[in-house]
């Protein structure tokens, strides 16, 4: 196909393409307004080793990994669903909540998600704090010099995490108008075999035409 047919093309068709990117893009708008409102609190935890010798920092980031998992526990979730009084099980709060680490910068990192900012805010802070004290009462066992504080490195600070309204726009625009564009393919492909013009006559059957009958 030569410039002018995709340009022919555009012309006659090109609506299909602005029709459905602005359909689906109004979908895309209207299910986002739809979903209920999600958001995450993220707080991060730094561990700090007594000593700043390799052994000492070396044993502290082998144990972020035990930090994980004390964390991600059910004991650790019934003890905050008591402190804050919550009306969930603890698989209920598990669900909603992610913990990972920093090797290098010796940070944990708590996420929950809820659709409630304060509380979000209030459920990482209360973790945070459970790792905190127990973190604390083991320290009294160690000799001074042995000992790993943590502490808050932040306040939990929640933001939006659901809907992405904007992107989801954005995104339902660009596949409505992929979609118009397949379409367009598929009927051209179907009336590939209609010859409507002089050059649809000289491009399939290789013969010059040499004259129209006009319209009446």
């Amino acid at each position: 196909m030569e410039l002018s047919d995709y340009l022919r093309i555009l012309r006659q068709r090109g609506w299909l393409v602005l029709v459905m990117a602005v359909l689906t893009a109004v979908a895309a708008f209207g299910l986002s307004k739809m979903q209920t409102e999600l958001y995450e609190s993220s707080m991060k935890l730094l561990v700090r080793p007594s000593r700043t010798d390799f052994g000492q920092s070396q044993a502290s980031r082998e144990l972020l990994g035990s930090y994980e998992q004390w964390l991600n526990s059910s004991f650790r979730a019934r003890d905050v669903i008591n402190i804050l009084q919550l009306d969930m099980t603890p698989q209920q709060l598990l669900a909603d909540f992610s913990v990972s680490s920093d090797r290098l910068s010796l940070v944990l990192q708590i996420v929950v998600e809820n659709p409630d900012p304060d509380l979000a805010n209030d459920i990482a802070r209360t973790w945070g704090d459970l790792l905190i004290q127990w973190q604390n009462q083991e320290n009294e066992k160690n000799r001074q010099e042995d000992r790993i504080t943590i502490e808050r490195q932040d306040d939990p600070r929640a933001s939006r995490s659901r809907p992405q309204t904007t992107i989801n726009t954005a995104a339902g625009g660009v596949f409505g108008a992929i979609l118009g564009l397949v379409a367009i393919f598929v009927l051209e492909w179907i009336e590939s075999g209609v010859m409507r013009r002089a050059e649809d006559v000289e491009r399939y059957l290789e013969i010059p035409v040499i004259g129209r009958i006009p319209n009446a």
